[in-house]
C-alpha cells in the first residue's frame, strides 16, 4: 500500500510499448476538453468514447469538442452503456461530468463505472478528496463497487487539486521550519464564462444579501476541507478543527464582460478561508480571492503582474517560500490552463491506477507521473 504520509514519484513508467489503456470520456465542458486533448497525448492510452448529454453534441467528432484542428475518429454519443461497452471490462473512465449541483448522479454515475470494472478519474466529488473524512454513505457504495469491479478512484482536481496537495507537500521539503502552509487561488471570473457557476453559485453580480451556495456555512469546509487534512496528514500534524472565514465586497460601478452586465452594488468580491487549526493557531490554510474584475477589492491579494488569475502556495518559516504558477490554454485563457493542468494530473494518474489495488485514492495515494513520451507532442 502507499506510504500515507509521503508523496512520490510514478516508477511504472507511462504504459509506453504496452497495450495502451482504453479511456471513455464522460463530459466536453471545461475540463472534458482538456481531458480528451490529454487522453490523445498520452502514450499509454486511447481514446475509446466520448459521452455527452446535450443531443446537439451526439455525433461530433471529439477533436472537434477538444478544440483540436484534427478529427480524432470517435464520434460523441449520449448512450452511457455503448460507451462503456468499448472498455470491454477494463480500461478508465475521465469522468468530467460537473458535480456542482447533481453530487448524488454524479456518483452514482462513477458507481456505475467502477462497477464495470473502469478505473475512475474524476473531479466532481469533492467530499472524496480526502476519502478517510467521507462520509460512508457515500464510500461505502463506492468501495463495494470498486471491489467488485477490482477498479480504482481517484478523485482530485478542483483549484486545481496539484495547488492543495502535490505542490504545498513538494515545497515543504524545501523547508527547515514552517509555521503556516498558505495555499491561494486568485482569480478573475471576468475571463471565465461560466454564468450560472459565476452567479448563482459563486454569487458575483448578485445583491449583497444573496447567499452564495459555495461560500455558505459548511459548504468550503466540504469541498476544501479534505485538502486541507491531506497536508495535514503529509506533515504529521493533528488539526484541532477546521473553521471557515469569509469576505464579501460590492462593486462600485457597473462591470461588463462575456457574462454580460453586473452592476453596481452587487457582488464584486469574494474571500474566504479555509483553516486547519493546530493549538489554536491557523496552519495550514487554503485561501481564495475572486473578483469579477480588478477594479473590485484592490487592497485584497492579486496575481503577480495583474494578470486574470494564479495559483500560490506560501510557506511561513525559515525561509520564507513563495511559489506563483499560472498556466494559459486555448489562446492563453488562465483558466482553461487551471482546468488542464487538474485535467492532466488525472489523466496521467490512469496508468497507476490501473495497476493498483481496488479502492478510493488521494491527491497523496497517487504519484507524480512525468510527462515521459510526450516531448514534441504539443497540440493546438
Amino acid at each position: 500500500m502507499p506510504n500515507e504520509n509521503a508523496f512520490y514519484f510514478s516508477a511504472a513508467g507511462d504504459g509506453a510499448g504496452a497495450a495502451a489503456v482504453p479511456v471513455v470520456v464522460w463530459g466536453t465542458g471545461n475540463m472534458g476538453r482538456a481531458s480528451i486533448r490529454s487522453v490523445d497525448a498520452h502514450p499509454g492510452l486511447e481514446l475509446a468514447a466520448v459521452v455527452v448529454s446535450s443531443p446537439a453534441k451526439v455525433g461530433r467528432d471529439a477533436g472537434e469538442l477538444a478544440g483540436l484542428d484534427r478529427l480524432l475518429g470517435v464520434r460523441a454519443t449520449d448512450d452511457v452503456e455503448a460507451a462503456l461497452a468499448t472498455l470491454a471490462g477494463a480500461g478508465a473512465v475521465a469522468y468530467m461530468a460537473s458535480g456542482d449541483v447533481r453530487p448524488d448522479e454524479a456518483a452514482a454515475d462513477v458507481v456505475r463505472c467502477l462497477g464495470h470494472g473502469a478505473v475512475v478519474v474524476t473531479p466532481a466529488l469533492y467530499s472524496l478528496y480526502d476519502h478517510r473524512s467521507a462520509p460512508a454513505a457515500l464510500t461505502d457504495p463506492l468501495l463495494a463497487a470498486a471491489q467488485e469491479g477490482d477498479s480504482a478512484l481517484f478523485a482530485s482536481g478542483v483549484d486545481p487539486g496539484w495547488g492543495n496537495d502535490v505542490l504545498p507537500v513538494l515545497v515543504s521539503a524545501m523547508a527547515g521550519t514552517v509555521d503556516e502552509v498558505r495555499c491561494q487561488e486568485i482569480f478573475d471570473y471576468s475571463t471565465y464564462d461560466q454564468p450560472d457557476s459565476v452567479r448563482l453559485l459563486v454569487g458575483m453580480g448578485q445583491p449583497m444579501d444573496y447567499e452564495p451556495p459555495m461560500t455558505s456555512p459548511g459548504v468550503p469546509t466540504m469541498v476544501w476541507g479534505g485538502q486541507v487534512r491531506m497536508i495535514a496528514r503529509a506533515l504529521g500534524v493533528e488539526l484541532d478543527e477546521i473553521r471557515e472565514t469569509l469576505e464579501r465586497r460590492p462593486l462600485e460601478v457597473d462591470t461588463t464582460n462575456a457574462m454580460g452586465l453586473f452592476e453596481a452594488g452587487t457582488q464584486g468580491a469574494l474571500r474566504f478561508e479555509v483553516q486547519g487549526i493546530v493549538g489554536g493557531v491557523p496552519r495550514i490554510v487554503i485561501e481564495h480571492v475572486t473578483r469579477i474584475g480588478p477594479a473590485c477589492a484592490p487592497d485584497w491579494p492579486v496575481p503577480p503582474e495583474g494578470g486574470a488569475g494564479a495559483h500560490k502556495v506560501v510557506i511561513e518559516g525559515r525561509p520564507r517560500i513563495e511559489v506563483s504558477l499560472e498556466a494559459t490554454d486555448e489562446g492563453g485563457n488562465r483558466a482553461a490552463g487551471g482546468n488542464a493542468t487538474a485535467a492532466n494530473r488525472l489523466v496521467n494518474a490512469i496508468p497507476w491506477l490501473r495497476t493498483a489495488a481496488p479502492g478510493l485514492y488521494d491527491g497523496l495515494d497517487v504519484p507524480l507521473a512525468p510527462a515521459s513520451g510526450r516531448i514534441g507532442r504539443s497540440t493546438p
